[in-house]
């Protein structure tokens, strides 16, 4: 991730994005339940969210960032052991399958090196969530602005029009997409209960 990205996702800017477009929207999209998986938290203000959401519940939060310096801090950070931060690609780290109630992507997507290795991360998700569990996630909308944000780094981005048939090839059922009218779109889909 560039520093100027890295940056932006850093700020006070992103953080009220996060509060006032995706945790009105994670409130009502689903119950995240006791045990809630987040794949590349970067600076972790989306963890925040989601330590928020599952504090009355007592649930956990486990974040798995592939970058060893925002890892590192991101564990710093959250000293008290409110979540676990693991180290390392959410393709080959251990996880236990059917472990997750919940399972979230956040603005991360873009970033993997390819298509195929998005689609292995759907499989991967799907392996590790609980059957009736919700896979929710943001991403951007491309965009030249988008562009111009990820210069000199990873950016593949995601076409929200073929998202839901991938999520239904890697095995998840009532995929949803939407777009929320800025540069972001939203989507969710479930582990069929069985």
């Amino acid at each position: 991730m560039n520093q100027s990205h890295l940056t932006y996702l850093s700020s006070p800017a992103w953080a009220e994005a996060l509060r006032t477009e995706v945790l009105p929207w994670l409130r009502q999209a689903a119950d995240l339940g006791d045990d809630v998986l987040e794949i590349g938290p970067g600076p972790g203000l989306t963890t925040d969210l989601l330590l928020e959401l599952t504090a009355a519940s007592a649930g956990k939060v486990t974040a798995v960032e592939i970058d060893p310096v925002l890892a590192g801090r991101l564990r710093t950070r959250l000293g008290d052991g409110s979540a676990e931060v693991i180290h390392g690609d959410a393709l080959d780290v251990p996880l236990e399958p059917g472990r997750f109630s919940a399972a979230t992507c956040f603005s991360m997507l873009h970033h993997m090196p390819s298509p195929d290795a998005q689609d292995r991360l759907f499989a991967r998700l799907y392996e590790v969530l609980r059957p009736g569990a919700t896979l929710l996630g943001i991403d951007s909308v491309d965009s030249d602005l988008i562009r111009r944000g990820h210069l000199d780094d990873t950016y593949v981005p995601v076409d929200p029009d073929t998202l839901p048939g991938r999520l239904r090839a890697a095995g998840f059922s009532e995929p949803t997409v939407s777009r929320t009218g800025g540069y972001l779109f939203r989507f969710t889909a479930r582990k069929p209960r069985g």
